[in-house]
């Protein structure tokens, strides 16, 4: 089985410190014998913050290029120690083109299928440094990214990893968890608000990606990381919120 797990800033990078323990706690429910696992890393512009010495999220795009160049490596260095003695790692950082362009596209199948084939687990983010439209949200904080690297390599399943239960729906009463959507409406993209202080997304963005997703034949679930069993509990569908997969593409 093949599997995307995208891990969001709220939980890779709490505060702006990589939280090394949550991320060892993710890595070590992958089951590396069994199935392919593909990353999308968040957390490089909070974790260079803390290395630069920032307080506050900045405002100027250059500096947010500064902090994610520095806070990339950081990561890499993490994942590198998190999966040693397991699998390699591979760095991959994207921008909208490398989905948009036909020859691009193709040569990043071609990448991703060498590396799934050789055992090794492509670690993605965008790439932050040098691109101002994903610096500015084209990804929606990796969530959209997710989807699409989902889409490219045909997986079975994305998980959408973040620190809520999933989709609360909101009559005017206490907020209910909706255990599965086979369709996304307009009425609960209106339901979603706000983002992290140091994230992009939102669910709002996470519903865009389900959507995505599912409607390319791939499984999604939206599951909260904090969860000692969420990766596993996500796939027997135990938790969080289920997105049955529509249809396969061609």
């Amino acid at each position: 089985m093949r599997i995307v797990v995208k891990v969001g800033t709220s939980l890779i990078a709490p505060g702006g410190h990589i939280d090394t323990l949550r991320m060892r706690a993710l890595v070590d429910q992958l089951d590396l014998s069994r199935h392919e696992h593909l990353i999308v890393s968040s957390g490089a512009i909070a974790s260079g913050m803390t290395s630069l010495g920032l307080k506050e999220k900045p405002s100027s795009v250059p500096v947010m290029q500064a902090c994610a160049a520095v806070g990339q490596s950081t990561l890499m260095h993490t994942y590198e120690q998190l999966f040693f003695g397991k699998k390699l790692v591979a760095q991959m950082l994207l921008s909208s083109d490398d989905f948009t362009s036909p020859i691009r596209y193709k040569n990043l199948q071609n990448t991703l299928h060498e590396l799934l084939k050789m055992g090794v687990v492509p670690v993605v983010n965008e790439n932050d440094s040098v691109s101002v439209r994903e610096l500015v949200g084209a990804f929606g904080d990796n969530d959209e990214l997710s989807a699409l690297l989902a889409r490219a390599v045909k997986a079975d399943w994305l998980l959408l990893l973040t620190d809520v239960d999933g989709f609360l729906m909101t009559n005017g009463q206490k907020p209910r968890l909706l255990r599965t959507v086979r369709k996304v409406t307009p009425r609960m993209e209106t339901l979603c608000n706000g983002h992290g202080a140091l994230g992009r997304g939102g669910m709002q963005s996470k519903l865009r990606a389900a959507k995505m997703a599912s409607e390319a034949g791939v499984h999604v679930a939206i599951v909260n990381g904090r969860d000692p069993q969420a990766i596993g509990a996500a796939l027997a569908r135990k938790i969080g919120t289920y997105f049955p997969a529509v249809r396969r593409e061609s």
